[in-house]
């Protein structure tokens, strides 16, 4: 999961999500995202569930692409 570099991503604005294994371990909000208007962070097992995980806050669905 990439972005531009210096900005901030909102967070839960996207309900679906690819991340790569760079990222794990994974949580969400995920790292560049502006935390203030976000619920806490969760730490979501996405290798234990076949490559998709959902927060159990916002609904978002992770999946591992590689």
């Amino acid at each position: 999961m990439s972005q531009p570099q210096g900005q901030t991503l909102e967070p839960n604005t996207a309900n679906r999500y690819e991340i790569s294994r760079r990222d794990l371990p994974l949580h969400c909000p995920v790292p560049g995202m502006s935390l203030w208007n976000a619920h806490p962070q969760v730490y979501l097992p996405i290798e234990a569930q076949n490559g998709e995980a959902r927060c159990p806050y916002c609904g978002t669905l992770y999946i591992l692409k590689d």
